[in-house]
């Protein structure tokens, strides 16, 4: 598996993306990121859990229904649904219709709402695992970037203790990565400098 892909354009960057226009502006907007919104990361870590046994862009292209049947993943609302708000989900063919992973989106939005409540913040507890800053790694092939850790490890361990389903190491990495706890762009992309750069 080759580290980078060139693009037409000249710029040089991970080779997980392909060519896909879609998920190359996915890989150059957002990936890696640091994202510190509550609702934001909320959002983030449902979609991880819905993509477990799935490709990262299937979820990514039906991202927009996912928000429309959640109620743009306000916590607050999805924590009220009632076993018909499940059932007219099951029905919904623009989401993945996981019976598990919609009734989990329900209790995840409880657990997120007492970290609110009785803690720091969602954001302010997630980012307490790194110090508050990016992890900079050097990867120089993708070979290189693990599946999980045992930072992620220890992050998804303290989910399940709060209430949280869907999150087991790897699904916690892959979100780390996402929303930008940690940098594993490959060293050669030109976006890994360009994150980099955003967390200082």
């Amino acid at each position: 598996m080759t580290k980078t892909h060139t693009h037409a354009d000249g710029k040089i960057r991970c080779s997980w993306p392909g060519t896909d226009p879609f998920y190359v502006a996915y890989h150059d907007e957002e990936w890696g990121v640091p994202e510190y919104d509550d609702q934001a990361l909320f959002e983030k870590l449902i979609l991880d859990g819905f993509q477990a046994g799935l490709s990262w862009i299937t979820i990514l292209r039906k991202r927009e229904n996912f928000r429309a049947a959640f109620d743009g993943f306000d916590p607050e609302k999805i924590a009220r649904y009632r076993p018909a708000r499940v059932e007219k989900l099951l029905k919904n063919e623009g989401i993945i219709r996981h019976r598990g992973k919609i009734e989990a989106t329900i209790g995840n939005a409880r657990a997120w709402l007492e970290i609110q409540e009785k803690g720091p913040g969602f954001s302010a507890y997630l980012w307490d695992f790194f110090d508050g800053k990016p992890l900079q790694n050097t990867p120089k092939h993708l070979k290189d970037v693990p599946a999980s850790t045992p930072l992620s490890e220890q992050i998804s361990k303290d989910l399940k203790k709060r209430g949280f389903k869907f999150c087991g190491p790897t699904i916690v990495y892959a979100f780390a990565q996402a929303v930008g706890m940690v940098n594993d762009h490959v060293v050669d992309c030109y976006r890994h400098e360009q994150v980099k750069a955003l967390s200082r």
